[in-house]
């Protein structure tokens, strides 16, 4: 039974796991792994279809092996359309407003990817998987939007006075991610063994048994002892649930 993982079809025989990504513009990207890796990506139907291109040499290193399975993906997605009658290589742009925030998590394949998780006002539920490099884009695009672009047009905005909450009996959180660990621990009985964090520490994943329903019973509880720094999330994933530390930058 096919299954799928980081947006490709997964089919498994004996050792070998054969990757199909099929592209809107009617070209189909194969790759197969079974120690060694090879790559290519054909136009529709498979057999009788043309080839347009393939790895002249087998990868032994199944990182570089996806690299270059996602650099084929991104040259054969600009491809002219290879179906009957179609002029353009892609569907109509989605457009939507996103409702509440955007869930990010590594990867599932098993590379340095993102997975960018948006729920629409619509109710469509859209996830988007980048790169590390395009990762790294993306966070530097809305950088600069926030300091060159967004910053000039709060300061335009009309000061008002704020006011000043009092404070006197309000208990600090974990600020670090270290402090948050010790929170888990000492407070929820969560050890390092049930934890996953991102390279920046920008969020903390609580994954397994008991750790994951302990949190959830008592998120209300965990909500306040981590709060203002960081603020818990549940995401499903296939066959279990995770919860999800997010940091809140200011």
């Amino acid at each position: 039974m096919p299954e799928e993982i980081a947006g490709w079809e997964l089919s498994r025989h004996g050792d070998q796991e054969h990757y199909r990504k099929r592209l809107a513009n009617g070209v189909t990207v194969h790759a197969r792994w079974d120690g060694t890796g090879t790559v290519e990506a054909y136009v529709e139907p498979a057999g009788i279809g043309r080839t347009l291109t393939s790895s002249r040499k087998e990868f032994h290193d199944k990182e570089a092996f996806f690299t270059a399975a996602r650099l084929v993906v991104d040259m054969s997605a600009n491809l002219p359309s290879f179906r009957m009658g179609a002029e353009t290589h892609a569907d109509h742009v989605l457009t939507g407003e996103v409702a509440g925030s955007v869930d990010a998590m590594p990867g599932s394949g098993g590379v340095p990817e993102a997975e960018l998780k948006f729920t629409l006002t619509d109710g469509r539920s859209v996830t988007l998987i980048l790169t590390e490099d395009q990762s790294n884009d993306l966070t530097s695009s809305i950088h600069s939007l926030s300091k060159h672009v967004w910053s000039e047009q709060h300061e335009e905005q009309p000061q008002r006075e704020a006011e000043v909450p009092d404070v006197s009996e309000v208990e600090a959180g974990p600020d670090t991610g270290h402090e948050l660990m010790v929170v888990l621990e000492q407070r929820f009985g969560v050890t390092q063994d049930f934890l996953l964090a991102h390279v920046d520490w920008s969020a903390v994943v609580v994954v397994g048994e008991p750790a994951v329903s302990t949190l959830l019973d008592r998120v209300d509880e965990l909500t306040e002892a981590i709060a203002p720094r960081w603020f818990p999330g549940a995401v499903e994933r296939p066959g279990e649930v995770w919860v999800v530390l997010h940091r809140a930058f200011a």
